[in-house]
């Protein structure tokens, strides 16, 4: 993957200047379990020992007291290029903002993501703003900018006359939200097209909204979804699709895609399909919840409306088969640097501490194809790590209150 070649570079980077340091929190979670009492030590940009005891000869002891260190967390399901939908529309923000002034506030996006803990980010489209996620990502790989390692989408596929934005009569042509594309020959021409306009995945919208009445429907036929996989793996890079419906899901499913994204809608039966093929979902509860309140939610359980009661049993599926969970949280629809928001729902939908950080470290690695670099804190990882005060295996919150981060072994945030 081309992301693999940009972490080695900006490591062969990080390790020209780097120091020598050993960790000294409260406890680590190392990516599957919490250890009291274990220290980290980094060298030329890599973790090279972890436990009870390392050595400390030559390297400068950081005291972390009362704090909890991590692998550097993962978004997997971001969009730097927008920002919160109660400060502008959507609609507004892909017709009314320049390309220039959604980069110039996507870089504030990157740092405030990377203040917060949160080292790598999965970019699930551009929304408008054509390959500039790729020029952000190459902005991060030569130190021209701060920000989590970028893995991008580009523009998105999505079925012709099925995205926005939409509304406008039969005389009015506006720009799209991602790429229109129908049929097989013509997908598999866009398909090559953004592989090498750098995306690192390639996204696809299986459904939406569209036809009578406005409800989410499939928007390609397996054939179709058949050739843009068939046609990316050939390129070694994976396929992510948006889908709600349990149609949609099925159909990206068989077409072999590696992540669904939302997946309000899947049945019990799909999500157990989902299991069996090792495909994993981002629910994306962050940005059901910040767009419930826009609509005036007040956030209390007894008020809520109908599509946050559907997406707690929706996670009660998830749960109940296995589905291998993706911490993704569409951040952008909420405030950038909040990405420990989505966390927090999981644990409040049901899932256990242990395995919400898991998501977030570990299992995204593991879906991003980057388990042997990053998400876990041990020898030959490379040293991107985060520290919060408290414990966040008690209390979640705890992200919230990150105040020590490195990546690539360089100090980004100290206590």
């Amino acid at each position: 993957m081309r992301f693999l070649a940009a972490i080695f570079w900006m490591l062969a980077t990080f390790e020209a200047g780097a120091q020598n340091y050993v960790l000294a929190p409260d406890r680590v979670f190392d990516g599957e379990a919490m250890h009291e009492g274990w220290q980290v030590r980094v060298e030329g940009g890599r973790i090279s020992a972890a436990g009870p005891t390392v050595d400390q000869t030559g390297a400068e002891v950081i005291d972390l007291s009362g704090m909890t260190l991590t692998p550097g967390l993962i978004d997997a399901h971001s969009h730097v290029l927008l920002h919160p939908y109660d400060e502008t529309t959507w609609n507004d923000q892909v017709l009314k903002e320049s390309i220039a002034e959604r980069s110039a506030r996507a870089v504030n996006h990157l740092q405030a993501t990377l203040d917060a803990g949160f080292t790598t980010l999965r970019d699930l489209g551009s929304e408008g703003a054509g390959y500039a996620d790729v020029g952000l990502r190459q902005a991060l790989e030569k130190d021209v900018i701060a920000g989590p390692r970028l893995i991008v989408a580009g523009p998105a596929i999505v079925a012709t006359g099925a995205y926005g934005p939409s509304g406008f009569h039969e005389g009015v042509a506006v720009p799209k939200g991602a790429i229109e594309v129908s049929g097989v020959e013509n997908l598999i021409a866009e398909t090559r097209r953004q592989i090498g306009g750098g995306a690192d995945w390639v996204k696809v919208y299986a459904d939406y909204r569209w036809g009578p009445g406005g409800l989410a429907r499939p928007t390609f036929s397996v054939d179709e979804l058949k050739a843009i996989v068939e046609t990316a793996s050939a390129s070694g890079t994976p396929v992510v699709a948006h889908a709600g419906t349990d149609e949609g899901m099925r159909r990206a499913i068989e077409a072999g895609v590696q992540t669904i994204e939302h997946g309000d809608s899947g049945s019990a039966d799909t999500y157990r399909l989902m299991a069996r093929k090792g495909v994993a979902i981002c629910p994306t509860l962050g940005a059901v919840e910040a767009i419930s309140r826009y609509n005036g939610w007040d956030g209390a359980v007894e008020t809520a409306p109908q599509r946050i009661t559907d997406k707690r049993d929706q996670m009660e599926r998830i749960l109940r088969a296995g589905t291998p969970l993706c911490n993704g949280s569409d951040v952008g629809v909420f405030d950038h640097g909040d990405n420990a928001w989505e966390l927090e729902l999981l644990i409040d939908y049901g899932v256990t501490p242990i395995d919400a950080l898991k998501a977030a470290t570990s299992g995204n690695a593991k879906i991003l194809h980057l388990e042997d670099e990053i998400g876990a804190v041990k020898p030959g990882m490379i040293a991107d790590l985060a520290a919060m005060a408290g414990d966040p295996s008690a209390d979640m919150s705890a992200l919230r209150a990150v105040s020590f981060v490195m990546q690539g072994g360089t100090i980004i945030r100290r206590p």
